[in-house]
């Protein structure tokens, strides 16, 4: 199925897979991983940070920022009963579009186009949790396709930015259909956990870079034009 959204679209892949329904005792990992200093590689680690600061969720319920860690993430998919995965992923998709990927198919799709190692290193980590038997129930990716990469230190681009509401609509309804709605915070008035240093928040990651003229994020010209004059002697 297509809908539009912000002059993009969500694509929903999955393939025959049952949901299972939550029992109170399923664990449940939400993981968002990424390279945040990539520009729109960050996505993933910027949707679970958004879901954190905005929600509250059953015990059963662990949010976290799993950045570039690769295989170091197989624990803690080995013990999910249902997993939901945030990242950017190059689908060849007009940049901005969401795609809901669920069951095998997460798998195939992590690696339709590599952009970055941790791409490969979830790929093993999903691999590995199927060869011990540990792989989770459910499975379910919440991919972008990215605008920007080489933005070196960047944040996300704002045709990416802007899918990041429709991102966690989409996981909310998951996290209610296996038994475990969030609370807005704001309801409860409950401080979110941190999932990450607080330099490392968008907030203050944002505020506290420099902007393009003083560092220059694509390859600095002038560290580049010396190099070439030294390798011209």
């Amino acid at each position: 199925m297509v809908t539009s959204t912000r002059s993009a679209y969500i694509f929903r892949t999955s393939v025959a897979m049952s949901v299972p329904p939550a029992l109170p005792a399923s664990r449940i990992l939400v993981l968002g991983i990424g390279n945040l200093l990539w520009a729109d590689e960050g996505f993933g680690v910027r949707a679970v940070e958004t879901l954190n600061r905005g929600w509250c969720f059953p015990a059963q319920v662990s949010l976290m920022d799993g950045g570039t860690q690769g295989l170091y993430l197989l624990p803690y998919v080995q013990e999910a009963d249902m997993l939901l995965v945030f990242d950017a992923v190059d689908y060849g998709d007009a940049p901005g579009t969401l795609r809901e990927v669920t069951g095998n198919d997460v798998p195939r799709f992590m690696g339709a186009k590599k952009m970055s190692l941790h791409q490969t290193g979830f790929q093993e980590v999903l691999a590995a949790a199927a060869l011990t038997g540990q792989l989770p129930q459910s499975l379910v990716l919440i991919g972008v396709q990215p605008e920007t990469l080489e933005d070196f230190g960047g944040s996300l681009s704002p045709v990416v930015r802007a899918q990041l509401p429709e991102a966690l609509r989409i996981a909310q309804g998951w996290l209610a259909r296996w038994g475990a709605a969030g609370v807005k915070r704001d309801a409860v008035a409950a401080a979110p956990d941190a999932l990450a240093s607080a330099a490392l928040t968008q907030d203050a990651y944002e505020a506290g870079r420099p902007d393009a003229s003083s560092a220059w994020r694509a390859g600095d010209a002038r560290f580049l034009n010396l190099l070439r004059e030294e390798l011209k002697e």
